[in-house]
């Protein structure tokens, strides 16, 4: 049900996969494990709280969580947007249009380094918190970061003659900060195949229909697969680690739903690949190397 498949990657030997370091003092040795910390960037519509049970099953793992503080209402702020003239014209930048996203994800880092003290960080990002992650991480700097994870983020932006939903935001990142854009930095792109869409017009069942209208509007074609929000074509970028899951739903908010089902983030679909945030995920998915088990890999943390 949940295979796995992988696509062009590149390789960084440099990059660790745990981090763990011993202090000594003179009165004795004392060591400290130092956990890596894993940053959320909740996605369009969604708020903190959505990524509780997410952040519940990371920290049990021995990792140190923090969720960007964003409450749903906040996402009403990207309406200011309308007095800019590029938002008319499909130019828009990113900035100052989600400087209030921003300045949340940086609270919050700055946070998670005083807690992590050191260890590395992994940007876990969820839909549109993938390409505002990508903008964070061009415009804050990578300072302590080598791993950005993405899960069902529409990272490319539509063809010629579809409505660039971020109104050129999207294009702006493609050129700005293209592909796995800093060499120092892990990039993995995790999609689903959750359902096929199809046009409205063609027989189907009613969700196909649904969501092949979204497809449409994401990347110009409806009968592609994809987690119902974001086609799998649009979720990757090039020199990341990409993989396809097959099944899971888009948003946590439906994993209240029973058939909607299991979505990213839950643990059938993230104990799998709960690797990827903290070690070389892309030796890994080279080799196949991947721990026997979730004790395995929390004692290799």
């Amino acid at each position: 049900m949940h295979a796995t498949t992988f696509h062009n990657h590149r390789s960084n030997s440099r990059k660790n996969s745990t981090w763990c370091q011993s202090k000594t003092k003179e009165a004795g040795t004392v060591v400290r494990a130092q956990k890596r910390g894993v940053l959320i960037l909740p996605g369009l519509g969604n708020n903190k709280a959505d990524y509780h049970d997410l952040s519940i099953f990371l920290k049990e793992l021995g990792l140190t969580v923090e969720v960007a503080a964003i409450a749903r209402l906040d996402w009403s702020r990207n309406a200011l947007a309308l007095t800019d003239g590029n938002w008319w014209k499909g130019t828009l930048k990113p900035r100052p249009a989600v400087d209030w996203y921003l300045e949340r994800v940086d609270t919050a880092m700055q946070a998670l380094k005083r807690s992590v003290d050191g260890a590395p960080v992994t940007v876990l990002t969820h839909s549109a918190g993938g390409w505002l992650g990508r903008v964070y991480l061009k415009d804050f700097g990578i300072t302590g970061v080598d791993r950005f994870v993405s899960l069902g983020s529409p990272h490319q932006p539509p063809p010629k003659g579809i409505l660039d939903q971020t109104r050129g935001i999207l294009t702006y990142c493609s050129d700005a900060c293209p592909g796995a854009f800093h060499s120092e930095i892990s990039y993995v792109t995790i999609a689903s195949n959750f359902v096929r869409g199809v046009n409205l017009s063609s027989e189907g069942t009613l969700l196909a229909k649904f969501a092949g209208a979204g497809y449409q509007q994401v990347c110009g074609e409806a009968e592609v697969e994809g987690d119902f929000i974001v086609p799998v074509q649009t979720a990757h970028l090039e020199g990341a680690l990409n993989i396809n899951l097959n099944g899971a739903f888009h948003s946590p908010l439906g994993a209240k739903v029973s058939f909607l089902g299991p979505w990213y983030g839950s643990e059938e679909y993230l104990s799998q690949r709960v690797h990827l945030l903290s070690r070389n995920s892309i030796e890994l998915g080279s080799s196949g190397l991947e721990p026997k088990s979730i004790e395995e890999f929390v004692g290799n943390l």
